[in-house]
């Protein structure tokens, strides 16, 4: 039987685009593009001939490998290149592929320069594909934002009733932390960068070969066309110990996974049948349960809680990596960075999907947050209460907490507490009744609101202007 991997223990991304943008094939694919590009840039060079470089561009087919028997040789040389390079020389040899051809691939490059610069092709083709499922992710939350930007409910800290808030303002927090993460994923996804250093990053190798041949072109040059064939950032000089550019990447990939993380982890409390304030979209085959068919299970807003649980261990196994990193090639440091970050890819996009149809379809139970948010009674503008009253009430804030904690433990209500105290000469009913107000107690809730949407207005201008 073939092995594959097709996500059935991984329903985060399973059936999604991170399943195929991902996969063995992906990786494989990336790797082939690498060293057919270089092989072009070699060709416009005058290094090797067209023919030798179409040879080239003709095995550089994934279809034409069997990724098992790939997987089965990779731990005789503890990567999957060098195998694939024997692979790739023995279809030019069936070919019957010009003279030469199979010297001039891989010339003077060495494993790493390939898988890292392929890890890059993979990272910057899923981001591509993530980014756009972000912006639709938080469009939703925009509209969220705006529709109850004055509905107001209830905070909770701690898991208990704290203070009043508006949904509006909850929504918006909620965008705030996508649109950093997807700020964030830009920025990387602009930097992303060619890894080309040759057997121990002093590319040696290529450069005696070029001090021997007729081209005028020199190593640098020549790495600065490969990462523009590859659409890939030229650092100049490789990062083959400086694993930064991965750590940068893989923290970004965490922190989108987190964000919504947080996101799917507060629709999961608020979706309980006893707080009912939030509900996921029904769709059709999705939610149900194999026992209990009155049962709508809240399967996007699980799935980003389980994105958020699985991301921090793979982060910081590529931390570790990093800072464990041995020599002019890590020790099994630089193998352990590839399954993590190819595992973050896919938990990313994957999670990006599930909270693009969650924050567009989800329902908001208007009735539902205004009787959460009268469960605690008056007693919820208690820190209001020991702001204003306290100069009035004899004893102060203390006197104040003492009659919240009777109103807490007695038949009797704060309000009446409070009255029974304050004169009405320094408290009238209707000035209790605004006290007791929670949409008088928002504080600057509007203002962070807008002050979120005004950033999202700007970061959607300044990705439509680039598409």
């Amino acid at each position: 039987m073939m092995n594959a991997d097709y996500g059935v223990l991984n329903p985060v991304w399973a059936g999604g685009a991170g399943a195929w943008l991902a996969d063995d094939a992906a990786f494989v694919q990336a790797m082939l593009d690498v060293e057919a590009a270089w092989v072009r840039v070699q060709a416009a060079a005058g290094l090797c001939t067209a023919a030798q470089s179409a040879a080239v561009e003709a095995v550089a087919d994934v279809g034409r490998y069997d990724l098992a028997e790939l997987a089965a040789l990779t731990p005789d040389g503890a990567n999957a290149l060098i195998p694939l390079l024997g692979m790739m020389r023995a279809r030019l040899v069936d070919d019957g592929a010009p003279a030469g051809s199979g010297t001039a691939l891989h010339r003077g490059a060495t494993s790493q320069d390939i898988i890292d610069t392929a890890l890059m092709l993979l990272l910057s083709r899923g981001i591509r594909e993530l980014l756009p499922r972000l912006r639709s992710a938080a469009s939703g939350l925009a509209e969220l934002a705006r529709s109850y930007d004055d509905t107001p409910c209830i905070a909770r800290s701690l898991t208990q009733h704290a203070l009043p808030t508006t949904f509006g303002w909850k929504a918006a927090s909620w965008l705030s932390a996508v649109l950093a993460a997807g700020r964030q994923l830009e920025s990387v996804a602009a930097g992303l960068q060619l890894q080309w250093g040759g057997a121990v990053g002093t590319l040696a190798s290529l450069d005696q070969f070029l001090s021997t041949s007729d081209s005028a072109a020199d190593s640098a040059q020549l790495a600065a066309q490969l990462a523009n064939q590859l659409q890939l950032a030229d650092p100049q000089v490789p990062w083959h110990t400086n694993r930064v550019p991965l750590l940068q990447a893989g923290s970004a990939l965490g922190a989108a996974i987190a964000a919504l993380g947080t996101f799917g982890t507060d629709v999961l409390t608020a979706s309980r049948p006893e707080i009912g304030e939030l509900s996921e979209p029904r769709e059709a085959g999705k939610g149900g349960s194999s026992a209990m068919p009155q049962k709508q299970n809240p399967v996007h807003s699980l799935l980003l809680r389980t994105a958020a649980l699985g991301a921090p261990g793979l982060v910081s196994t590529l931390f570790t990596a990093a800072g464990t990193a041995a020599d002019e090639r890590p020790d099994g440091g630089w193998h352990a960075e590839w399954p993590a970050l190819r595992e973050l890819l896919r938990l990313s996009i994957g999670a990006a999907e599930h909270a693009d149809v969650l924050a567009n379809g989800l329902t908001v139970n208007e009735p539902a947050l205004a009787r959460n948010l009268a469960l605690s009674g008056d007693a919820v503008l208690s820190e209001r209460i020991a702001t204003v009253l306290a100069p009035v009430i004899a004893g102060g804030k203390p006197s104040i907490q003492k009659l919240v904690l009777r109103s807490l433990t007695e038949p009797i209500g704060l309000r009446q507490l409070l009255r029974l105290e304050v004169s009405h000469a320094d408290l009238s009913d209707a000035q209790l009744d605004a006290l007791l107000d929670p949409a008088g107690y928002l504080g600057s809730a509007a203002r962070f609101t807008h002050t979120v949407l005004a950033d999202y207005a700007l970061w959607k201008e300044s990705w439509l202007s680039h598409n």
